[in-house]
């Protein structure tokens, strides 16, 4: 990432938005490298060219980068996940859904880690920001959601969202494991231990939908 002068005394508004760009670009760059756990904010600031300093000024703490970088890019999702969605019965909708997700890791990595690491080291105003914009995005996808499976109503769709964020969560380290886990799942009496994440969330995000279109209704908070 560059850091000539100009860059470093960006003053005007598209000069900041700029500077916003890149710090999230480099945040994927990293994240695409390595674990979270092990991205500081001062290698953030060193790759993208500032200080760190420069860095807090637009986001006050490594944490604060990926809640931006997170709902960036479930919003650049959203933007082509109904097309990805097909004109189908349920099931096949939900399927493409757990495939949509498969594709974007870096959707399923930052929500694997909101409620252990990112939600930690953060003001309460940058939580508040973060999840007001988050629980917007939410709506969004249960509004997608609504529209491609009949009988599924506003309340159920966002208890829908919530339910895959929480499944994706879950599932996405198992089905992402260390180099040595890798390793050993080779091992022909560990294959059920084999986690395929858009097939594993497919199937846990059926079982979800058929209890809401034909259990009880009500939501539950989101994520």
């Amino acid at each position: 990432m560059s850091s000539d002068l100009d860059f470093q005394r960006a003053r005007s508004p598209e000069q900041r938005e700029a500077r916003r760009r890149a710090i999230l670009a480099v945040a994927a760059e990293l994240l695409a490298e390595m674990p979270l756990s092990e991205i500081s904010l001062r290698e953030l600031a060193r790759r993208v060219g500032l200080s760190k300093t420069n860095v807090v000024r637009y986001y006050e703490t490594r944490e604060a980068v990926f809640f931006a970088l997170l709902n960036q890019a479930i919003d650049d999702w959203l933007g082509e996940l109904p097309g990805e969605l097909p004109q189908a019965e349920p099931s096949v909708v939900v399927d493409a859904l757990a495939v949509s997700l498969g594709r974007r890791p870096l959707v399923c990595e930052l929500w694997s880690s909101l409620g252990s690491e990112l939600e930690r080291n953060i003001s309460a105003a940058a939580v508040l920001e973060f999840k007001l914009t988050h629980g917007a995005l939410q709506g969004r996808l249960a509004g997608v959601l609504a529209e491609r499976i009949p009988g599924l109503g506003e309340a159920d769709a966002r208890e829908f969202v919530a339910m895959t964020i929480l499944l994706t969560a879950g599932l996405w380290p198992y089905a992402n494991p260390s180099p040595s886990v890798v390793e050993a799942l080779r091992d022909p009496r560990l294959q059920r231990s084999r986690v395929d994440f858009p097939a594993r969330l497919g199937r846990a995000l059926r079982i979800t939908l058929s209890g809401l279109l034909h259990g009880a209704n009500g939501a539950t908070p989101e994520t």
